[in-house]
């Protein structure tokens, strides 16, 4: 079930279209995240993970998801809005919704080429679920420079300090 916007998609179509990329030839790039409050820190991590291939898939976190792993005072944005905020880049050609704690079922379905995560983890960061399942498809896992200054938490921290939140 392709969502309002052709870049949101579901798994199924997801996965649809990654198969045409790849027999077009194409390098196929996933990274994932809350993107909570979309910031230039997101917008230069996204850019330099598409620089790792030719089509970059986003899978962000449910609401549910969010709320497990950052509290119950987020998203500050539902899933749906963060979407389309995603899908309105030009960097951005996919956004899935992931509703497991774990990406692991993505990562399978879209077997990447390249997964990318920012500079601020390290392969010991990563799930080591996730890693096996990347492992398994044969990505190659790239870490893209992370931009010092500009987190979400940072910026939520700011708003309400200056009395916007």
């Amino acid at each position: 079930m392709k969502l309002e916007n052709t870049k949101l998609l579901s798994l199924p179509d997801a996965v649809a279209a990654r198969e045409a990329f790849r027999a077009s030839g194409k390098r196929v790039v996933l990274t994932n995240g809350v993107f909570d409050l979309l910031h230039p820190g997101h917008r230069h991590s996204l850019a330099a993970a598409r620089a790792q291939g030719d089509t970059l898939f986003v899978a962000i976190n449910s609401d549910a998801s969010v709320r497990a792993i950052k509290g119950p005072t987020r998203p500050i944005q539902n899933e749906a809005e963060r979407a389309r905020a995603l899908a309105a880049l030009a960097e951005v050609d996919g956004v899935v919704i992931f509703h497991e704690p774990r990406l692991t079922r993505e990562i399978r379905a879209l077997r990447p080429d390249v997964y990318c995560k920012a500079g601020d983890y390290t392969p010991e960061k990563l799930n080591p679920e996730e890693r096996q399942a990347l492992e398994e498809v044969g990505a190659e896992i790239k870490f893209v420079p992370f931009l010092p200054g500009h987190s979400t938490t940072a910026l939520i921290e700011k708003m309400k300090a200056a009395g916007k939140l």
